[in-house]
């Protein structure tokens, strides 16, 4: 036998006393706290010119410079004020956010216990430096690297370091991670690494602080380019044509400058942050925190969903799903610890005589156990049952109370226990005995097949050995942790007690795994509807990972990506030329998941990773949009994401990716309308002339026209709910223009409707000899907010009540310049009657036909004959 693990010697710095306080102080002083570097602090005034250094904020801007020096103090004003009000939500949106996710890391702040001066000390873990001695025990988080002095019974959660799924035994000299989890048995380490120089901080130093612009922030950064050069010729070219017609400078200059600023959607930006803040708004509602407002709209553009397993595909602890005896096998369900869930043979509810063998076995694994399970607090409303101990052991207490065996202290008082041999990484079996009612021994004995299928053990017929050696070959397989169970009674307690270890009776196998979430096939196959690849990375044994991927479907039917699994080594060695082929990696570290990303990136994907170890943290800040679980996750995760899910759900991501697209989708809306009613307003200005309509419209009903159909309206617009079909489309080309798809097509019919129409309208008034300029004043408004209720995906619902009372203000409005002596003064317009109004009027049917029209059409023209599936909201 080796020597016991306790009875090693400890290193020099773990004394039996441990370090001094005097000592500890001053090593503190030298390496600094034990603390991964945290991000300095966004100061205020970095956050706002951030928002400022927005492409279209900054033609805002000089919009501002415009009409301040043409002396419309009103329209600098309101541009002024839009300015204002997208950098306070943007940057307030980013502060809440921060805070939020602040409160979550306060909960999780981890303290550890440490022996100074001779005295066992509960500490934060900030405080701890190298040489400190840590005490470990059942549920304890190790607070830095170490290296392990004395153990028994060690059992290390090491999934947010490795990726790894079942936990590890330790023995005396093995190294610790920080940040892994003591799930059984005690320990005492002396801790070797500390801060940025342990295995959390170089896997932090793989971050990079730097944020890449979104999607849709290139997107609308081009546009404002764009936006930028447009207008500035047109200042030229409308100036140049009115000193050709012999027109007044002045006069020109001003008309030039307000076409202009009419140009530019000034509420572009207005419309988009609060798109982007109404669906930030809406996600949080639905569990999901967005740490910063662009990331909300990215989601839409997701086209490949890198995830996890553990904690995200599965639920994050180990069940029994399986069943197998001599005589009879069954499955299991339920969720959780809950000891609710059903016995299943063939697939049917198991009978009582079926159910004999199973509770035998069961029964067995129930006493020869140390895990606790603890029922819900009756305080708190929705309590689950939750387990103390090794997962695997809380495991068999769930499916003994599945199964209808006798409660585990009834159990302990039937069959009191008198003696064990404790598992162990050499034997890989654990054994108990217990006295039976009759005063004879009971042994119990749990251990892993290769340990307890073997004939110094059982006292088995060789065939039915060999068939439970098949069957938990055929279930490691299929990715399962197997367990085989044994017992046997004896007259005498034997001593000692790994001599009882012999002549028992086979009960079975129990296989067990960490299982699938219910809705997790569901939610993949809800991604590939909607044009989503999802890809799984996890630091777990490829044939768990294979088992997993299988279960939850994760190859569609249609999918033709390479089926097999590749391990990090084979990512690492260049052994896969593309790894985008790949649809299931396993045995990865942080390295090799930044690659997998980066080739993703590099073909162009948008890419969405979601985690929540520390291992995970390098790729979820890499990848476009990173997703971090809230509850379970690490304080590195979240620090790294962009998303957190408050409820760790995967699902969560598709309710997020479904809002991205519509913020998008309402995005694009508005600038359709927006830019057509611009370009209507360029056209009726230039081609007014040639139709013997000297100035079609002045420099203030220009802008005022632009302030009702841009402001009130096109703000509105932000709030469109989701189009049908919104997730039965591809996601759009991340190298697609934001009016690209279609977009620039039908905006320059709508320009060239509501430019007929209005221009029609104003040679019938003069026709009739009515004041033709304020009839296309109010024609070019009214038909601008017919186009604007013609391109909702349900132009006749009350969803979005906020755009239809926009609608009606605007229209209240116009008809205010036309009657108001203050304003009619101001606009230049005059007064009139029902027939001038009536020809106005007809431009809103015009204007919300065409828009109808031009959906129709290319709806018909899009593949699958479905909204949107060309790129169109």
């Amino acid at each position: 036998m080796p020597e016991p693990a306790a009875a090693r010697a400890l290193p020099s710095d773990a004394s039996a006393a441990g370090l001094t306080e005097a000592e500890a102080a001053r090593r503190l002083a030298d390496t600094g706290p034990n603390e991964v570097a945290a991000g300095k602090p966004v100061r205020l005034h970095s956050r706002v010119l951030a928002q400022l250094r927005d492409p279209l904020v900054m033609v805002l801007i000089g919009a501002v410079v415009l009409t301040l020096a043409i002396g419309d103090h009103p329209d600098a004003i309101v541009i002024a004020l839009v300015v204002v009000v997208n950098t306070t939500v943007g940057v307030a949106q980013e502060i809440r956010a921060d805070n939020a996710v602040a409160a979550l890391s306060a909960l999780s702040a981890p303290h550890a216990r440490v022996r100074r001066g001779g005295a066992v000390r509960d500490l934060p873990a900030s405080g701890i430096v190298p040489g400190d001695v840590l005490v470990l025990g059942e549920g304890d988080i190790v607070a830095a690297d170490a290296e392990l002095a004395e153990a028994s019974a060690l059992l290390l959660d090491e999934s947010m370091l490795t990726g790894e799924s079942a936990p590890v035994d330790k023995a005396a000299g093995a190294a610790l991670g920080a940040g892994t989890v003591v799930v059984r048995g005690r320990g005492v380490a002396t801790v070797t690494a500390t801060g940025a120089a342990g295995a959390l901080g170089r896997i932090a130093a793989l971050l990079d602080d730097r944020h890449e612009p979104t999607p849709l922030q290139r997107r609308l950064a081009s546009l404002g380019r764009v936006l930028a050069a447009v207008t500035l010729a047109l200042c030229v070219l409308v100036l140049a044509l009115g000193l050709v017609r012999g027109l007044p400078p002045g006069t020109m200059a001003v008309t030039a400058i307000s076409l202009a600023v009419a140009a530019v959607p000034e509420s572009l930006p207005a419309v988009v942050t609060l798109a982007l803040a109404l669906g930030a708004r809406r996600m949080a509602a639905r569990h999901a925190l967005v740490r910063r407002l662009p990331a909300v709209e990215t989601l839409g553009s997701v086209s490949v969903l890198a995830t996890d397993k553990t904690g995200t595909l599965t639920e994050g602890r180990m069940a029994v799903e399986y069943v197998w005896t001599p005589r009879a096998s069954a499955g299991f369900t339920g969720v959780g610890h809950e000891p609710t869930g059903e016995v299943l043979v063939a697939g049917r509810p198991a009978g009582e005589e079926e159910l004999v063998p199973v509770r035998k076995l069961l029964t067995a694994a129930a006493l020869c156990n140390d895990a606790t399970l603890r029922p819900p607090d009756t305080t708190t409303p929705g309590g689950r049952w939750t387990a103390l101990g090794d997962p695997m052991e809380a495991a068999l207490l769930t499916a003994a109370a599945r199964a209808g065996c006798p409660r585990p202290e009834e159990l302990a008082a039937t069959f009191p226990r008198t003696g064990e041999a404790p598992f162990d990484s050499l034997r890989k079996r654990m054994s108990t005995l217990h006295t039976t009612e009759r005063g004879r021994v009971l042994v119990c004995l749990k251990g892993a097949p290769e340990a307890v299928l073997v004939p110094g053990v059982l006292d088995e017929p060789p065939d039915t050995v060999a068939r439970a050696r098949s069957r938990a070959a055929s279930l490691a397989a299929r990715g399962h942790r197997v367990l085989a169970v044994a017992s046997g009674v004896r007259d005498d307690l034997p001593k000692p007690c790994t001599a009882a270890e012999s002549g028992l009776e086979l009960l079975g196998l129990v296989a067990l795994s960490d299982p699938p979430k219910p809705h997790a096939a569901r939610t993949l196959a809800s991604c590939r509807a909607a044009g989503i690849t999802p890809v799984l990375i996890t630091g777990d044994h490829p044939a768990t990972a294979r088992a997993v991927a299988d279960r939850v479907a994760l190859l569609g039917e249609a999918d033709e990506a390479d089926g097999r699994v590749v391990t990090g080594a084979d990512v690492a060695a260049g052994r896969v030329a593309d790894l985008t082929t790949v649809r299931v990696f396993a045995r990865t570290d942080p390295r090799q998941k930044l690659d997998i990303v980066e080739a993703w990136r590099a073909r162009g994907a948008v890419t969405a990773m979601t985690g929540d170890g520390v291992n995970d943290g390098p790729a979820l800040h890499r990848a476009d949009i990173g997703v971090a679980m809230g509850a379970r996750g690490t304080e590195v995760a979240r620090q790294a994401a962009d998303l957190v899910l408050t409820d760790d759900e995967l699902s969560t991501v598709v309710t997020a990716v479904e809002e991205g697209r519509r913020v998008y989708d309402n995005i694009r809306r508005f600038l359709v309308y927006g830019a057509a009613g611009g370009a209507a307003e360029i056209l009726v200005m230039l081609i007014g002339p040639l139709l013997g309509l000297p100035l079609p419209l002045r420099a203030g009903q220009i802008l005022w026209i632009n302030l009702l159909t841009h402001g009130l309206t096109g703000v509105a617009m932000g709030a469109e709910p989701a189009s049908p079909g919104t997730m039965r489309r591809p996601p759009r080309p991340p190298d697609q223009h934001i009016l690209g798809g279609g977009a620039w097509q039908r905006l320059l019919l709508l320009a060239a409707v509501v430019t007929t129409a209005t221009l029609g309208a104003a040679l019938a008034a003069r026709t009739l000899g009515l004041p033709w300029q304020s009839v296309l004043f109010l024609a070019l408004l009214a038909a601008q907010l017919g186009v604007v209720l013609g391109l909702r995906a349900r132009p006749l619902t009350g969803k979005n009540p906020f755009l239809l009372l926009a609608v009606l203000a605007s229209a209240l409005l116009a008809v205010a310049a036309l009657y108001v002596p203050f304003l009619s003064a101001v606009l230049e317009t005059e007064p009139l009657g029902r027939a001038a109004i009536g020809i106005a009027a007809a431009c809103a049917p015009v204007g919300f036909l065409a828009a109808r029209l031009v959906r129709t059409a290319f709806r018909r023209t899009a593949p699958g004959g479905t909204a949107g599936a060309s790129g169109l909201p």
